[in-house]
């Protein structure tokens, strides 16, 4: 038996393990990781795949103009890339669009803030063309709208994620203004010769000091410096709300909506798992004016735990169930998908030193009497007791209530008093 507690709970740390990468995917659960932000993911990524492909086809053209001739004055004297319409504009672009297709996997609000820009600018791009291309402006039109329509799905603010997209794109930009003045270096008074002056213009030209040593002098030089500043301020803009803006809200929520504490928890309910049967234990515990605690991996609104009390985290961590008042409650009830994560919530429960009763769900027989080793107060076994039931009514057996219920629920004595 020691044998198998141990096994079941290697196995199940493993199984939380590689759920991990799904569940921050979700950020909600209940809700597909795949429609809509994951297809708009994978578009936007395609695309800007697809913006970034002529550059590294001729990466090598530009590393031996650059080797043969240094620096150029202007666009004419660069590789053909760059000849190409809206070329170096539209593989910045590209590079955004393929950094920020992994924010919108995670339905980062930051990252759909900084495609719908590339987006917008990218429409503009194609608008100033001659002649326009017509099946990227259709795209791009197509996308700004989608964006537009599925607003509401990337509602995610987490400071985390926001810090490291602002990141990456602040590296982006450091990267364009580096490589576009070095290689413009011509163009400018005195020229640009080397990766550290390059380096040290694209740092003064976004932050927007201006000491004026070193001008543009041609017409390219001065839309490159241009299209840098603007960059910059919108770079610099999206990087700011998405850390501060989290913060912000988080202050106001707290001020405004302040969390309850521990000692606003005492003999409640903790309920864990959003499916069906959680939201049919939540509305008759609700009827019967007992109070009740959700936790979920993040905000959960959907009927009907609108307004519910909730604490965000994961179920199995001690703080969490600390957090959410187990010290205080009168039972937790587990009712996710996963038999295993069920059976660690209650080992998790009883680490605390809780003496809440404990209600677990299981849906496969074979766990059934895995789940009995973690010795929790009641087990709910619907989809093996609802095929006997079937199994019973058609062989026309007699189905005695009590002795049904009892059978039902795998029950210790002290649940009585539940």
């Amino acid at each position: 038996m020691a044998r198998k507690f141990f096994e079941n709970r290697l196995s199940g740390r493993v199984k939380k393990a590689t759920d991990w990468l799904d569940r921050r995917i979700r950020m909600a659960p209940g809700k597909s990781w795949i429609f809509p932000h994951g297809l708009i993911a994978l578009l936007v990524g395609l695309l800007g795949v697809k913006n970034v492909l002529p550059l590294l086809e001729q990466i090598h053209i530009i590393r031996h103009s650059l080797a043969a001739f240094g620096p150029a004055e202007d666009f004419a004297h660069l590789p053909g890339i760059f000849h190409l319409p809206g070329g170096i504009s539209r593989t910045l672009i590209g590079l955004v669009q393929i950094l920020m297709s992994l924010g919108l996997l995670l339905r980062s609000r930051m990252a759909w803030t900084a495609v719908l820009l590339m987006t917008a600018l990218t429409v503009g791009v194609d608008l100033t063309q001659h002649p326009i291309p017509p099946l990227s402006l259709v795209l791009a039109a197509g996308l700004l709208a989608t964006l537009l329509f599925f607003r509401k799905t990337f509602d995610q603010s987490s400071l985390a994620t926001g810090t490291f997209f602002s990141l990456l794109s602040i590296l982006l930009l450091m990267g364009y203004g580096v490589f576009g003045s070095f290689l413009l270096g011509k163009g400018f008074a005195p020229p640009i010769g080397s990766l550290t002056t390059a380096l040290y213009f694209a740092v003064i030209t976004i932050t927007t000091v201006g000491y004026g040593d070193i001008v543009p002098k041609t017409d390219d030089a001065r839309i490159f410096v241009v299209s840098l500043v603007l960059f910059g301020i919108i770079v610099f803009s999206a990087s700011l709300s998405a850390v501060l803006v989290p913060l912000i809200n988080e202050r106001i929520r707290k001020a405004l909506l302040p969390e309850k504490t521990m000692a606003d928890r005492k003999n409640h309910t903790i309920l864990i798992g959003t499916g069906s049967l959680a939201r049919s234990t939540y509305r008759e515990l609700v009827e019967r004016k007992m109070p009740v605690t959700l936790i979920v991996p993040a905000p959960f609104s959907d009927p009907p735990f609108e307004g519910c009390d909730q604490v965000i985290g994961d179920p199995a961590d001690g703080e969490v169930l600390k957090k959410a008042g187990i010290l205080e409650a009168q039972a937790i009830i587990s009712l996710l998908d996963e038999d295993a994560e069920n059976a660690f919530i209650v080992l998790a429960a009883r680490d605390t030193g809780s003496k809440a009763k404990t209600v677990v769900s299981v849906r496969s027989r074979t766990n059934f009497t895995r789940i009995r080793t973690v010795s929790p107060d009641m087990i709910l076994a619907p989809d093996i007791i609802g095929g006997e039931l079937i199994a019973m009514a058609l062989n026309d057996e007699k189905i005695n209530g009590e002795d049904f219920f009892r059978k039902a629920l795998f029950m210790d004595k002290r649940i009585k008093d539940l």
